[in-house]
């Protein structure tokens, strides 16, 4: 296990499971949170994990940036604060790469919410491939409470999750809405009771299948949702192409005709 000063980063049979421990401040995001969230996600990019859970400690996932950090940007220069490129692959500031670093790990992540998930926290989470929530949690673009946008990737992804009238709404009201509405706007994947062990759950079932398949697949996945049809069947033959054959695919078709479990060296 590695530790940065606001998460835990814990590695057990091929899951990488990331938590955000600031639970007395329900996980709200300062500098040292941007810091090590950023870092654990190039952490896991790095490792051979296969699958990535996203989680966070005490009562809530995120409840959305640490308002002393609003406070200690004043009188400061916003352009200086926001405009460099200093973090990422097409990430303009730390902000955005707090959820972006997540689009970019190379296997599927997935987020486990439960309680309060808000501005920066629902932009994290939505960094992930796949949201499991708890019938409680409450999500919020939360930005427009304090007077600003949302700044953190969320208008790269909420547009490919939302009708563009619901997004309109979340981002000029900053109200907060249940997991169930959540998940009739496509907000929230599904609910689950426990969706840290719902995520668990589906976190196995994954490493089950081809760790060169998974990643091709969320590559090709990225890929096909910013490029033209005729790029993306280019890209479709190219990417299966480099699969055919290799010893992951070849150990999935040997398990399937044995009846077995695969085994992935």
């Amino acid at each position: 296990m590695s530790d940065t000063p606001r998460v835990t980063i814990t590695y057990e049979d091929h899951i990488a499971h990331v938590r955000l421990t600031r639970p007395d401040k329900m996980n709200a995001v300062d500098q040292a949170m941007i810091d090590a969230v950023i870092a654990a996600g190039l952490e896991v990019a790095a490792s051979d994990a296969r699958v990535c859970v996203v989680s966070g400690a005490g009562k809530g996932f995120c409840a959305g940036i640490d308002v002393g950090s609003l406070g200690a940007m004043i009188g400061k220069d916003p352009g200086e604060l926001l405009m460099p490129r200093t973090h990422g692959d097409g990430t303009t500031n730390q902000w955005q790469e707090v959820a972006m670093v997540w689009t970019r790990c190379p296997m599927p992540v997935i987020a486990a919410v439960h309680g309060v998930c808000y501005g920066a926290g629902l932009q994290l989470a939505l960094g992930a491939d796949i949201r499991i929530a708890s019938p409680d949690a409450k999500l919020a673009v939360m930005e427009m409470k304090w007077g600003i946008v949302p700044d953190m990737g969320g208008m790269v992804l909420l547009p490919r999750l939302v009708r563009s009238d619901v997004l309109r709404k979340l981002t000029y009201t900053a109200t907060p809405i249940g997991a169930a509405q959540a998940e009739a706007w496509g907000l929230v994947t599904e609910l689950a009771d426990d969706p840290v062990a719902a995520a668990l759950e589906l976190a196995a079932g994954l490493t089950q299948k081809s760790p060169s398949a998974l990643r091709a697949a969320k590559a090709l996945i990225a890929f096909a949702e910013s490029h033209p049809a005729e790029d993306v069947l280019l890209e479709e033959s190219r990417a299966q192409a480099a699969l055919i054959g290799t010893p992951d695919q070849m150990e999935v078709v040997a398990a399937q005709i044995q009846k077995r479990p695969p085994v992935f060296t």
